[in-house]
Parts: structure tokens; C-alpha cells; sequence
């Protein structure tokens, strides 16, 4: 099978697997599982920050930032779009009785004069704004990278009006290696940076919150309320220490075949337009209304799966296990439809 649903699909390697058995482990929530504690100082080096803290998931991760940053009343200012509040189950109201200022922007990013013009005055009809979001590659913009500029335009407004600033950066490594920045760049920006393990770098679960020692210890406690806490949770370390020594150099890789399939993509006659690839992600409009579904249904009798984002777009997302051979196949089955 061809499974261009996401890159939250792949499988260990048979070498992640090996880190995997053969990990130290003890009892996380008592602190003392020695691949977990390897994990978060590995990352929270990598960013240049003070602490990390290793949770299941990128909602989970989002979701804990939110809830240490903001008060109940308070406000996230963020994109329309944005996975913290389209895809994340309403978790803002439910976890932290955040409300949200939705702003729009082309393929899903926003910038520092809109974040300003949006910061709530101090009035008792309007709620507090107390923490700015974006999301890096930008998910339902298409993989969509921000210039490192806007984010420093955008940190400097969120610093000048007191505000936290936030990053989802769950495809963060994706965009990296098209950049050439450092994750210790990014921070220096933020107040607190989610990365997934589990996309592109091909852990089975896993996702990393880093920020300062305060921000942590106050976001470990946010976890176990959550039900986030786990025991021995060194063996899914394991893979998180694997997929961050060996599988970022090849995320460019990924970024290169989503690319070329947008190339095909473009010059196909039932295809409308295909958001330009940045990164692994290809968003691409059908030229027939309502069209998704059949188009799908041809993928799949060619055993090859893919992502309905409404009626007339689908997505496909690149990862470690799609690989050039299956890349030639796809192309093969689109030109033939």
C-alpha cells in the first residue's frame, strides 16, 4: 500500500526498534527514567532552552503550553487555521476556557502587524489577550514555511505588549532543512516550542514541549492533569532519541518527492491549482466540484490512500516510508486518470 494519508503513518525502522528494546527505563512520573531525562535534555540543548518535557502527543503538548500561558477568560490570538484550534477538538475551551482571536492570512500565516492590531485594549467587555500562536510548516497552508524575519517581527510585538508567543512546530524539522536555520534560533523566540516525533522523524508517538525551568515544572503538573503521565516511557524515548540523531538530514528527502508531485500534479488536467510545496505537504484542487471522493476511490483501487480536505482538495504528505519507487507508481496512476 501507498499511504500518502499523512506522515503519521510510518512504521520504526528496524533500527529504531533495536534503540527501542534495548532502552533503560524506570518511572517517569517519579522522574527517574533515565531515556526519558536523555530525551528532554537532548532536545532542550538542541533549542537552546532551559527544559523539555516528553508527552504522547503534539495536541497534548499544544494544549499544555495553552494552559500554562493563558488564565480562564483569556485569549490565544492565531491563524484561522491553525491545528491548535482546527484540529484539536475544541481543546482550547474545554482545557483552559481560552477564548480565540482568529486572524486570517494567505496559506495559513499571519504576521506581526496583524498580531498588533489585534492585542485587546485593557477594557472589561474585551477578554485578556495573553498568548500569540503560529504554526510552523503551516499544516492546512500546505506545508507553508514562515520567514525567520516575520517570527522575530512577530516575538518583538508579543514582547512589547507582555504576551507569551507559542510554537506548533510539529513539522518544525521539515522546515529546517529547507531553511538552514538552527533550532536554537527558534529559541530564542519563543516561550515555549511543540515538536512532534511521530511525523517525519518516524517515531511511533511522541512529541516534545520545551521551554524555561518554571514553564516545565508548571507544565509536568498541566500533563499529569491532563493524564499524560507516563511510567515507563523510555522505550518510546528510545525512538525519540533515534529519530533526532538519524532521521532530520533526510526530511529533505520527503520535502523533495512531495515537491515532484506537485510538479505532476500541476500539469494534470483534472487538477485546478496546487498550493506551491515548501515542504512534504501537497494541498491540491480538483477542476470537478464535489470531486474528491471519486477521485479517491481511483487512488484506491490503485492501492494508494489519500487525505479529503473538502469536497474538491486532497492532500498528499511524503514521508520515510514513501519511497521512489512508490513515487514512480503514484505518478504512473496520475497520469493515467
Amino acid at each position: 500500500m501507498i499511504d500518502l494519508r499523512s506522515d503519521t503513518v510510518t512504521r520504526p525502522t528496524k533500527a529504531m526498534l533495536e534503540a527501542m528494546f534495548t532502552a533503560q527505563v524506570g518511572d517517569d512520573v517519579f522522574g527517574d527514567d533515565p531515556t526519558v531525562n536523555a530525551l528532554e535534555k537532548m532536545a532542550s540543548e538542541m533549542f537552546g532552552m532551559e527544559a523539555a518535557l516528553f508527552c504522547p502527543s503534539g495536541t497534548m503538548t499544544n494544549q499544555i503550553a495553552i494552559n500554562v500561558h493563558t488564565r480562564p477568560g483569556d485569549e490565544v490570538i492565531c491563524h484561522k487555521y491553525a491545528h491548535i484550534y482546527y484540529y484539536e477538538g475544541g481543546a482550547i475551551m474545554r482545557n483552559s476556557g481560552a477564548s480565540v482571536c482568529l486572524l486570517d492570512g494567505p496559506r495559513g500565516l499571519i504576521t506581526a502587524g496583524e498580531v498588533e492590531r489585534h492585542i485587546n485594549p485593557d477594557d472589561v467587555h474585551r477578554p485578556v489577550t495573553s498568548l500569540v500562536e503560529v504554526e510552523n510548516s503551516m499544516n492546512k497552508g500546505g506545508g507553508t514555511l514562515y520567514k525567520y524575519d516575520e517570527l522575530v517581527s512577530i516575538s518583538n510585538v508579543c514582547r512589547k505588549h507582555g504576551l507569551k508567543f507559542h510554537l506548533d512546530g510539529a513539522r518544525l524539522f521539515n522546515a529546517l532543512v529547507e531553511t538552514g536555520e538552527k533550532p536554537d534560533a527558534y529559541g530564542r523566540l519563543f516561550d515555549s516550542v511543540s515538536v512532534c516525533l511521530s511525523k517525519g522523524l518516524g517515531a511511533p508517538t511522541g512529541s516534545l514541549l520545551m521551554g524555561n525551568k518554571q514553564f516545565i515544572r508548571q507544565a509536568r503538573r498541566v500533563r499529569k492533569a491532563f493524564g499524560g503521565g507516563m511510567r515507563q516511557a523510555g522505550y518510546l524515548a528510545a525512538a525519540g532519541i533515534y529519530a533526532l540523531t538519524n532521521n532530520i538530514d533526510r526530511l529533505k528527502m520527503d520535502n523533495e518527492r512531495a515537491r515532484y508531485l506537485g510538479n505532476v500534479l500541476s500539469k494534470l488536467s483534472f487538477v485546478e491549482m496546487v498550493i506551491p510545496v515548501e515542504t512534504n505537504i501537497v494541498i491540491f484542487r480538483l477542476r470537478e466540484k464535489d470531486g474528491a471522493n471519486e477521485f479517491l476511490a481511483v487512488l484506491r483501487d490503485h492501492n494508494i490512500h489519500a487525505l479529503q480536505m473538502d469536497p474538491q482538495t486532497v492532500r498528499f504528505v511524503s514521508h520515510l516510508d514513501f519511497t521512489d519507487e512508490m513515487l514512480q507508481k503514484t505518478e504512473l496512476v496520475l497520469k493515467k486518470i
